[in-house]
């Protein structure tokens, strides 16, 4: 049964509605959901559901009617997204808004096969490698796989481009010569029912794909999901890979009408593995590509770089080329069902190399940070820009630099690998905020806020050797620096202001020029950079003039990292409210409970939903360590999310002033 509990229990109250359940021979999970907290119980009913329901602290009492009772969408109402780390550190996570690939060859053949496999279907945009090393054959003749090497040669060949590996599970004494290798068990379709295979692999907690039985129905699909989640591990994955029929044109028939009819029955994500679907080349990729149409959350698709040579399912392996093409199509279909296709980060260093390769920078990387002792810290602009200079206050000399062309690429260098952190312009006392970069914060679900900081700006008027005040016609800034310096300009109205991507762009564009007629608005530390003159100095209209930086970070980073330690300071969300009358009001009480400061609430339109805003709210910490402020913005968020839609928790950081 679902036991819902009223927002106001108290600690006390739930630990003696726990040892209740318990003592009555209920296994219990707590889950804390969008808009309430339940209690599942799971066990035979032997209570009356009443008992439980006069308790204090509890709201309402709901049976399961299904006979799978974790794997229901009455259990958990919320999506469960089973996430996966990779020796890089990256978390992969299957469900969500995220669209997953999962590929490589039917069967590990050898260490050649399996490493330009591994690099062709990670440069295409596979996330995890699949491969059998223990091959359940209908004949006792053909391949079986090539057991323990087989594994050694797909955690080699996974290890090398940051792929988490999947495999088959055919047997339960397997268990312990797998346990080293395997990030994922896959559990066959042929072992679907196997019962006691499902209680072992589900006792060792970690992720199952759960692949759909020849000819089994949905309800014994999700019963055999039950076995595991009953077992112990809460990660399980459906794979829907076609079912037996009486037709014949294709290896078996493809149910993509099982993924609409498993949304409102169970929270687990659904895949769909189109190869052994179809059985045919050619017919795998628009089958894969309906598959996400349909809502599937990913693929897992056979893949061989030489499949006429393949000693298992050749015919149905795609070659790396289609996979290739594939990958694109998947990307641009995307945004259409709206999802993002996950990516694995790439090595930081060869990242590193290829970005400054691009953009003209040298691309020799220092000692310490190719050995990750240096943090590299990207900022949008070139050398001299004031996020450059903050990153120096911040950092001190411990970081290297990564210069960007824009906000949205110094985005995206963190969440693919390029940068450790990035300096982000958030706000500035004169101009205001930059609105771009909360809705970067918005739409880069792989970042988080790793720490703040405040830096006093000041700046000059630059021009070329020669040039003068009077002979100036053509001012170059960022769109922020002319309101910032509004007094000094207004005392030429005769000067045309253009835009530049930054401060520190513009002084390059006005040394490319040449000219004297050319000047820019950025700071005097600029002008060294590109032998430029200094023709006034400290010329915005107030010297209380700041700007707030954000230091962003991967989001699934361990920890706060380096140099984010101690105790915390403030906590930034980001939240949709409810379109109805007070939802604003009500969101805003779940920080007044707590007495919480609010120091900035922001409002920023909806992507693709007219008239809809996503709120951005600063919170002021109160005194205390790392882990009660965790142990606060937990209790936030679970009573914010009851409240409105869409609540992620940006960071829990502490913020310097320069």
């Amino acid at each position: 049964m679902v036991i819902v509990l009223d927002k106001s229990i108290s600690a006390d109250d739930r630990a003696k509605l726990r040892a209740f359940l318990e003592k009555n021979s209920f296994h219990v999970n707590e889950i804390v959901g969008e808009e309430e907290t339940i209690f599942g119980a799971v066990g035979r009913l032997a209570i009356d559901p009443r008992e439980v329901e006069v308790l204090p602290g509890v709201k309402r009492v709901i049976p399961i009617s299904k006979p799978y009772k974790r794997a229901s969408r009455e259990f958990k109402r919320d999506d469960t997204v089973v996430s996966v780390r990779n020796s890089r550190g990256q978390k992969i996570s299957v469900g969500g808004k995220k669209i997953v690939a999962i590929a490589g060859p039917c069967a590990v053949e050898t260490r050649e096969q399996m490493l330009a496999v591994a690099r062709r279907v990670a440069a295409s945009g596979a996330v995890m490698l699949r491969g059998g090393a223990f091959k359940p054959r209908s004949s006792p003749y053909a391949f079986q796989g090539l057991g323990e090497a087989g594994l050694k040669l797909l955690k080699e060949a996974g290890d090398a481009y940051g792929l988490p590996i999947v495999t088959e599970i055919v047997a339960a004494e397997h268990i312990p010569l797998m346990r080293e290798y395997v990030d994922v068990y896959q559990i066959g379709a042929r072992n679907m029912q196997n019962f006691e295979l499902l209680k072992r692999v589900g006792e060792l907690g970690k992720p199952v794909i759960l692949k759909r039985g020849l000819s089994a129905t949905i309800e014994e699909w999700l019963m055999s999901a039950e076995y595991l989640l009953s077992s112990g591990t809460e990660d399980v994955i459906l794979c829907e890979r076609g079912i037996r029929t009486y037709e014949k044109a294709t290896r078996n028939t493809l149910d993509l009408s099982a993924i609409p009819v498993l949304r409102p029955l169970t929270h687990l994500p659904v895949i769909v593995d189109p190869s052994h679907a179809l059985g045919i080349r050619d017919k795998i990729p628009p089958m894969a590509l309906a598959a996400i149409a349909a809502g599937a959350d990913g693929i897992l698709v056979e893949v061989h770089c030489d499949p006429d040579k393949a000693l298992s399912d050749g015919p149905q392996s795609l070659y790396p080329e289609q996979f290739d093409a594939l990958m694109r199509d998947v990307a641009t279909l995307a945004p259409v069902v709206g999802r993002e296709v996950a990516v694995i980060r790439k090595s930081r260093d060869d990242l590193i190399r290829e970005t400054r390769a691009e953009s003209g920078v040298s691309s020799a990387i220092p000692a310490a940070s190719a050995g990750g002792k240096v943090p590299v810290c990207a900022f949008s602009g070139s050398r001299g820009a004031f996020a450059e200079q903050a990153i120096r206050q911040y950092f001190g000399e411990n970081a290297d630099e990564l210069p960007l062309p824009s906000f949205r690429e110094i985005f995206a260098a963190v969440a693919d690998g390029r940068a450790d952190y990035a300096m982000v312009p958030i706000e500035n006392s004169l101009a205001g905020s930059v609105y771009e970069n909360y809705d970067n914060l918005s739409r880069f679900e792989d970042v988080k806020i790793a720490g703040a900081v405040t830096c006093r700006i000041r700046h000059s008027l630059l021009a070329v050797a020669g040039a003068s005040v009077g002979t100036i016609k053509n001012v170059y800034s960022h769109p922020h620096g002319f309101p910032q310096c509004a007094d000094f300009l207004g005392k030429h109205p005769e000067w045309q202001h253009i835009d530049a991507p930054s401060t520190a762009e513009a002084a390059e564009i006005v040394a490319q020029k040449g000219s004297p007629e050319n000047a820019a608005i950025a700071s005097g530390i600029t002008a060294r950079y590109h032998n430029l003159a200094e023709l006034a100095s400290g010329i915005e209209s107030d010297a209380r003039n700041y700007t707030r930086f954000v230091i962003i970070a991967p989001a699934d980073a361990e920890g706060t990292g380096y140099p984010f330690s101690g105790e915390t300071s403030k906590a930034s969300f980001i939240f949709l409210s409810k379109n109805a009358p007070g939802a604003l009001y009500e969101c805003l009480g779940v920080f007044h409970a707590r007495k919480l400061n609010l120091t900035r609430l922001e409002s920023r339109p909806r992507h693709g939903e007219p008239w809809r805003y996503t709120f951005y709210a600063d919170v002021e910490m109160p005194e205390g360590s790392a882990e009660e402020a965790a142990a606060l913005m937990r209790e936030v968020v679970a009573q914010l999310s009851a409240r409105a839609e869409d609540v992620r928790l940006l960071g829990i950081y502490r913020e310097r002033s320069c």
